[in-house]
């Protein structure tokens, strides 16, 4: 007999062939991750049944790290070692840090390979590092549902990031232990999402205000294809400025004048509470006690809707001034838009929904979750790049976000690759010797829209040697530029007459270095014993503690049962397993608990016998078999 196997739509024929990818947002101020399960999305939430992981890291003296929730509830306890939006810091060099962390409480320090650093009492730490903690904790809980190891992810990032900042994120993930499928823009997966219950074709606009980031993507759906038109935005913009805005007014109002990282701390976190409220409240009424947040009396203030509004209303026009300037890119009109989609919590304010409806003269869409929507687009595109599903089903052309070129005489920038450029993409240009009898080229690879190269950003350097000694001007050299579908970078060139050829991949200026991401891998690898032990010893406890107390309800309901001498021979192995969960080895733990569990054996068995025979009294042989 034949067998007909049957699949759940969206999923391999061969169920053992499945294999396990996710989306990831790793978002600014929240991270989440998403999977395909029987062709729907689903974000995978953690053991409370949260599906938001704040983006937050926590380093302690002891080594240990903390990420998420509990990071974020010592935030205020402990603000330098505990880092947060980090996300803002990725792949920016050391001016631009310390720019960002005028606002924020951290030491940064710059090291000889020009990323800045986080000093915290576990040393000092790089926003690359922080981020692959959060990227850690978001695989160790999707392989925790999933009861699985991931084939792979696709990772999303702000559209406006550039090539230093992609390659931050990828090195993130590395040290992660991820194996990235992609790179995909924020608002395409945004696309991507919307794509999956609505069905409307045409040109669509997607404004995504994060945490710290805000895109504005102009992208055409047709038949299946998302085609990015033009993106533009700013990747300093987010909630956590609207955070600060009334954070000011709060030291403004009380007379704070210079509070200290802790207080910082606790002014933001007030700040985005007093945001969050005013979404659905007219009014906030706040209470200061003094010396709280470094308040230098006691201080009670109300903050309106309408005038918090007022302070974040330039903040909101930056926003659209992007969106018109993408607009302008793409060639296109506000009326010429089938759609605006709304991305990102930060689109909950009020005065953003209503500016950007102005805008654009529509409401904007908004029925998936603004938090949950970029990843469960990845977690569409992960399924399909890992085979799960069919490539034609979806087809992403992603644009790079800013213009790609050269040096040339006299500082000059040549654009090799216009910014806006369909990716994956490969673009060459011929140039030639300037000088006689020269053999050797120096090649600067720039990103930027200016004119100058010092005005624009220096990605990477190379040198072509052995040249045939020519005039100047008679050699061909063919500069080839290839970006690929994460948006990276590579670069050769090639004199066509003698053949001679060098090429280069293109590292961030201030990224990590190969040998940085490999130290880093290695320790690591070296902490994964300790990180093993450590498990086993929490695992000791758990088990230990849940042991005595089930014990202890017992005692306490059926002391009677035992002789005093049986009752205080079991207290005394109680005592004896809770000394041991005090002390540090998993095993001894285990060893009392065995021995806990093999005293209380009898206890068990008379509390059982008891029970049945409560339960058998006044009953008739009738009755029970009746029963």
């Amino acid at each position: 007999m034949a067998l007909l196997q049957i699949a759940e739509p969206g999923q391999s024929q061969a169920p053992h062939q499945h294999k396990l990818a996710v989306g990831i947002d790793l978002g600014t101020t929240h991270s989440l991750v998403a999977t395909m399960q029987s062709g729907l999305p689903r974000v995978l939430a953690d053991a409370e049944g949260s599906v938001l992981l704040p983006s937050v890291v926590r380093y302690l003296a002891d080594g240990s790290v903390s990420v998420g929730e509990t990071a974020r509830q010592a935030a205020a306890g402990d603000a330098l070692n505990t880092l947060v939006s980090v996300k803002r810091f990725m792949g920016r060099g050391a001016e631009a840090a310390q720019q960002l962390g005028e606002q924020s409480p951290w030491q940064i320090i710059t090291h000889d390979n020009g990323v800045p650093y986080f000093r915290t009492v576990a040393g000092d730490k790089s926003p690359v590092e922080a981020s692959a903690e959060i990227l850690k904790a978001l695989r160790q809980r999707a392989e925790d549902t999933l009861g699985g190891e991931l084939t792979g992810a696709v990772i999303t990032v702000p559209a406006y990031f550039d090539e230093t900042q992609r390659q931050a994120t990828k090195d993130a993930a590395t040290l992660a232990g991820l194996n990235v499928l992609r790179l995909l823009n924020e608002p395409t997966a945004a696309a991507v999402a919307y794509g999956l219950d609505h069905a409307a074709e045409g040109v669509h606009a997607i404004y995504d205000l994060g945490g710290g980031t805000f895109d504005i993507s102009i992208l055409r759906l047709h038949q299946g294809v998302f085609e990015v038109l033009a993106t533009g935005g700013n990747s300093a913009l987010g909630g956590d400025d609207f955070d600060h805005a009334i954070a000011e007014w709060v030291m403004r109002e009380a007379g704070i004048s210079s509070p200290d990282a802790e207080a910082q701390r606790r002014l933001l976190q007030t700040a985005r509470k007093v945001k969050e409220a005013l979404s659905s409240r007219e009014s906030v009424t706040l209470n200061l006690a003094a010396g709280t947040g470094g308040a230098p009396a006691d201080w009670k203030g109300t903050l309106t809707r309408e005038h918090f509004e007022s302070l974040i209303a330039e903040l909101v026009d930056d926003s659209l001034r992007a969106c018109r300037r993408a607009l302008r890119d793409a060639g296109m009109k506000p009326a010429d838009l089938a759609e605006v989609v709304l991305v990102g919590g930060s689109t909950r304010v009020p005065l953003v929904r209503r500016r950007v409806a102005e805008f654009f003269g529509r409401p904007a869409l908004d029925h998936l979750d603004p938090d949950q929507v970029v990843a469960i687009g990845a977690a569409v595109q992960a399924n399909v790049l890992v085979g799960n599903k069919g490539e034609g089903d979806l087809l992403l052309l992603d644009v790079i976000p800013l213009s790609l070129g050269l040096e040339t005489y006299g500082g000059l920038a040549e654009k090799i690759v216009p910014r806006n450029t369909t990716i994956p993409v490969a673009r060459a240009q011929e140039f030639t010797t300037f000088k006689d009898g020269q053999t050797a080229m120096s090649l600067h690879v720039v990103q930027g829209e200016r004119e100058l190269v010092a005005d624009c950003r220096s990605l990477a350097r190379f040198e072509l040697t052995g040249i045939p000694p020519m005039v100047a001007g008679a050699a061909r050299i063919r500069v080839l530029f290839q970006v690929d579908a994460d948006g990276l970078l590579s670069v050769s060139a090639e004199e066509t007459i003698s053949g001679v050829r060098a090429s280069i991949v293109v590292k961030p200026s201030w990224g990590l270095q190969d040998d940085d991401i490999l130290r880093l891998l290695r320790e690591s690898q070296a902490a994964a014993a300790a990180d093993m032990k450590a498990r086993a010893l929490q695992e000791a406890r758990a088990e230990a503690e849940r042991l005595w107390l089930a014990i202890e309800a017992a005692l306490a309901v059926d002391a009677g049962l035992l002789a005093d001498e049986e009752s205080a021979r079991l207290r005394a192995q109680i005592d004896s397993l809770k000394a041991a969960a005090g002390g540090h080895d998993a095993a001894e733990i285990t060893t009392a608990s065995e021995a806990l569990n093999h005293a209380s054996e009898a206890f068990a068995a008379r509390r059982m016998d008891a029970g049945i025979r409560q339960a058998l009294t006044g009953k008739t042989l009738t009755q029970l078999e009746d029963h």
